[in-house]
């Protein structure tokens, strides 16, 4: 690989990396130890919920002094601007407006004053403010001005972009393949999708960046999606109050791509200006080798709280690296989970995941009873990283039946997707899941399943 080409790949990554950085205001990973379990692993159990991270509190118990303080200042300036008409201080006045309208107009301002749907006039008393304004204080690391300023620059961005109103605008549907939301993590974040490789294709990438003006518009579809996903938070003290973003850096478009380096250096404006500490961890997947050369050289520019909220995951570590986060019947099925799109067999009021631990040169079974004739047994199976031979059969309970092959044994490569079968019963019996490891590595096998009783 020539020194250029490298370079030009630095400068790809460099640039996708920052769109998702721009949003970053990262939360500390917790380090745990292992410790031995007196738990047998090879018994099925339910997942449980990791708590791998959590936000900061909001309460104003749980704040350090000095925070309190800034707090504290913060909304004193804010009532301030706000009760003085000054909050928008650079907007020139009506000049024929009459006096008595001037004072209606600045009565409704001084009342009006929201952002994310929260009033922000500190002696309304409304509960998310003080977690909102946290958000601007922790951006600016407590600086009381700075985070002042940020504020006001803020709210004056969203009355002349008309914000507001932005999440009524219809796009079309040729960005919804870009990025979307889906789904929640262990600890309800909302999670927001970013498929970099979408703009692979010349007729999207031309929908969306061929001229200045779809520019524009690209960059308030942009706005749009994380107004959308800031509806789903709860902006109130111990509420979900910020998003899980993924990025999926495969077949990412090439640096050469001016419109792209354009987009990308607006959009990271955008969002690290008008939108602090609204993403809760930034995890970047399909990451290719050459991520690893760009970040040691990044490193030393980015501070230790951006740095905390990144999680990194090559392509054959996506599924293990997201279902430490977010559970596997949340996470879509191209991304090794079970969610699908429209799904008629499973829903979220059906049973929990389970999980087994099977250790290496081990094989295990899952039993699904199918004790009533004619029910229809439905179920999701996958084992991280697979490398391990699996098979599905139907064993009666008549001895003198015969056992059937529901999906004959083969090996199941590491970059198998997850399984889902069905099987209709004629007699009392039960559906045999045998999974062989054969490898040195144990494996961490997840699934659930479900019984559809015959209507007969």
């Amino acid at each position: 690989m020539t020194a250029e080409v490298m370079a030009q790949e630095e400068t790809q990554t460099a640039e996708v990396v920052a769109v998702a950085v721009a949003v970053a205001e990262p939360q500390k990973e917790e380090n745990v130890e292992p410790k031995e379990s007196s738990v047998d692993e090879s018994k099925p159990k339910v997942v449980e919920k990791s708590s791998s991270y959590k936000e900061e509190s909001n309460f104003l118990s749980d704040l350090k002094e000095f925070e309190k303080k800034a707090l504290s200042d913060l909304k004193s300036k804010l009532e301030e601007a706000i009760l003085g008409n000054t909050l928008f201080e650079k907007e020139e006045p009506k000049k024929e407006a009459s006096e008595e309208n001037e004072g209606e107009e600045k009565e409704v301002e001084k009342k009006g004053v929201c952002l994310w749907g929260v009033p922000l006039l500190p002696s309304e008393g409304s509960e998310g403010v003080d977690v909102v304004l946290l958000k601007f204080l922790r951006a600016r690391e407590f600086k009381v001005n700075d985070a002042f300023e940020m504020l006001k620059k803020t709210l004056r961005w969203r009355k002349e972009s008309k914000i507001d109103s932005v999440v009524d605008e219809d796009f079309g549907s040729d960005l919804a393949s870009a990025a979307y939301m889906s789904g929640v993590d262990h600890e309800g974040h909302p999670v927001s999708y970013n498929i970099f490789g979408a703009f692979e294709s010349e007729e999207l990438y031309q929908k969306a960046f061929g001229t200045e003006e779809k520019r524009s518009e690209f960059l308030r579809w942009r706005c749009q999606l994380m107004e959308k996903g800031i509806q789903k938070l709860n902006l109130k003290p111990g509420g979900v109050s910020s998003l899980l973003q993924i990025n999926d850096l495969k077949n990412s478009p090439g640096p050469s791509k001016k419109e792209l380096r354009i987009a990308t250096k607006q959009t990271v404006a955008m969002l690290q200006d008008n939108y602090p500490e609204l993403v809760a961890k930034n995890i970047f997947i399909n990451v290719p080798f050459w991520y690893y050369a760009l970040n040691a050289l990044l490193s030393p520019f980015l501070t230790q709280r951006t740095k905390s909220k990144f999680v990194v995951a090559r392509p054959n570590k996506v599924t293990e690296t997201l279902t430490k986060y977010i559970p596997i019947e949340e996470i879509p099925v191209n991304y090794g989970g079970f969610k699908r799109e429209n799904d008629s067999e499973f829903s979220s009021q059906d049973g929990a995941v389970s999980e087994l631990i099977l250790k290496a040169g081990s094989t295990a079974t899952i039993e699904i009873p199918a004790l009533e004739v004619g029910n229809s047994l439905c179920w999701d199976l996958t084992v991280l990283g697979w490398e391990v031979s699996y098979k599905e059969e139907f064993v009666p309970t008549d001895e003198g039946s015969y056992t059937i092959i529901v999906q004959k044994g083969k090996k199941m490569g590491s970059q198998e997707g997850p399984v889902r079968n069905t099987f209709r019963n004629n007699e009392p019996g039960k559906v045999v899941l045998t999974i062989e490891n054969n490898s040195n590595k144990k494996k961490r096998v997840l699934y659930r399943y479900k019984t559809n009783k015959s209507s007969f």
